[in-house]
């Protein structure tokens, strides 16, 4: 599947069952309307979380996307995105370190592009370590809206993440384009987008 045109927004959906994670994608047109599926992956609950595949059908036959982590249960591991044909197209990292008090990633492409993506409000971000440390409320799911920003060395904001109050955990995505023309692949800028969910106890 090709990169929809022109687009800029993204809705990202996560449905939590008994076995698995399931991640819904859409593109988001400039009225704010949503788009079909563009691009589904479901994650068993009790695997290991180092690697999701992206699918155009809900039969899970056609890949779009995928990510993968270099090594195994490494905190500090490196996850490479790969396209449809399993070429690379980028990779992100968890800033383990930084990630103690606040959540960091790093990001970048074959083009030479680096980010660094932290949790917007640091207040929020100590309260979800203070909650997953409280005996039996650490078990209900976070009541806190968090949200990340990631921008490049010149200061340039090149992808948002930033959860909506909902039933399901939904995701509002952003990936602006630069004023000239230049854009995040899509397929980077959303697996960074799952990994925020998917492996933040990692």
């Amino acid at each position: 599947m090709s990169q929809p045109a022109v687009t800029e927004r993204y809705s990202l959906r996560q449905k939590i069952t008994m076995m698995v994670n399931r991640y819904e994608i859409r593109a988001v047109d400039a009225a704010g309307v949503e788009g079909p599926v563009i691009a589904v992956a479901q994650q068993k609950r009790m695997a290991l979380k180092e690697q999701v595949t992206f699918y155009a059908d809900e039969a899970r036959t056609q890949p779009v996307f995928s990510f993968k982590a270099r090594t195994r249960m490494d905190l500090g591991a490196t996850y490479d995105v790969f396209d449809a044909s399993g070429a690379p197209i980028g990779w992100f990292r968890k800033d383990f370190g930084k990630s103690l008090l606040r959540s960091s990633w790093h990001l970048g492409t074959p083009d030479g592009l680096e980010a660094f993506g932290t949790e917007r409000n640091q207040n929020i971000a100590i309260l979800r370590r203070v909650w997953d440390f409280i005996p039996v409320v650490g078990d209900i799911p976070l009541p806190f809206l968090f949200h990340f920003d990631f921008t490049a060395p010149d200061g340039s904001v090149v992808l948002t993440s930033e959860r909506k109050r909902s039933l399901r955990d939904r995701y509002d995505i952003h990936m602006p384009q630069a004023s000239n023309g230049w854009q995040l692949d899509w397929r980077v800028g959303l697996g960074m987008a799952v990994a925020l969910d998917a492996l933040q106890s990692r």
